[in-house]
């Protein structure tokens, strides 16, 4: 199979501590033709120079450093500057199944889909234990010599069968759980780059809290081919620190959910299913997303 150009969108912000996992996961794909945009968003630690590093090794890495402007500004100015078929977005914290990119295209290219989206993993890490919390709580270092590190939990996610949907399969699918990570993120799926410039469809950058999820609403009223991939090929590591975390509270989530909904009802009235499923789209909006 010829392999189209992708190109995949990684914003960086204060990623130290993981930017450079992420982007070995990317650069050791076993699909080779990319383009890997990495965005600056202004970042405080040494999140840049590390991406830097890379970029001198990778000729494939585009590297842009900007003023911080937050995740939705920065995505945009990646897919302003993407040439790829398709588009691919990964998150810093996170990293991909060496096959990931290689999974989605073949079935983009088999199928002529204009989505695929996968199944992944949640990576979390297990309680420490009562003495590794003492020696927290004492200021210890809990990892010093002879201290095994936190031991990871890995789930899987998903639950569209593997296969082929028309759209009005696909939205119907949605319904079964609206508010799940596994529908509403942009990182475990491929778009085509020219349904997303046609339509003129970007990352809100007034939403502070499930952008992606308005993103992927637009994205699928106008794609009319999906397919699903049951291999999961993203970890998706959750931080309870992290800024995402941090911006998800009860009355954040009724705001914004109450803003999606007018999105909702729209895409499913355009198809005609509104009526049969307008009890789950009000159900979305008093439930609380997976975190």
């Amino acid at each position: 199979m010829e392999q189209p150009l992708v190109s995949i969108i990684l914003p960086v912000y204060n990623a130290q501590g993981q930017i450079a996992r992420c982007l070995q996961s990317i650069r050791r794909q076993t699909y080779e033709n990319l383009e890997i945009i990495v965005v600056n968003d202004g970042s405080k630690d040494v999140s840049l120079p590390v991406c830097e590093m890379y970029a001198r090794v990778d000729k494939r890495i585009l590297l842009i450093d900007k003023a911080n402007s937050g995740v939705s500004a920065t995505r945009n100015l990646a897919i302003e500057m993407a040439k790829g078929k398709y588009l691919q977005f990964v998150d810093s914290d996170d990293y991909l199944d060496p096959n990931a990119t290689r999974l989605m295209v073949e079935k983009a290219e088999e199928t002529q889909a204009d989505m695929v989206i996968s199944h992944y993993f949640r990576v979390e890490n297990d309680k420490r234990s009562e003495k590794a919390e003492r020696k927290k709580e004492a200021k210890e270092s809990w990892t010093e010599e002879g201290e095994e590190p936190p031991r990871q939990t890995i789930t899987r996610y998903g639950f569209l069968d593997e296969g082929f949907y028309t759209k009005e399969e696909f939205a119907k699918n949605l319904m079964k759980e609206p508010a799940s990570f596994y529908y509403g993120v942009m990182w475990n799926k491929l778009y085509r780059r020219d349904v997303v410039m046609d339509h003129d469809i970007r990352c809100s950058e007034e939403l502070t809290w499930s952008e992606d999820l308005l993103f992927n609403l637009e994205y699928i009223r106008y794609a009319a081919r999906f397919y699903a991939l049951e291999t999961p090929i993203y970890y998706y590591v959750y931080n309870p620190d992290s800024f995402l975390a941090s911006r998800f509270t009860i009355k954040n989530a009724i705001t914004t959910k109450a803003s999606l909904f007018t999105y909702y009802k729209a895409l499913y009235e355009e198809m005609g299913l509104y009526e049969e499923n307008k009890l789950q789209i009000y159900k979305y909006l008093v439930s609380i997303a997976e975190t």
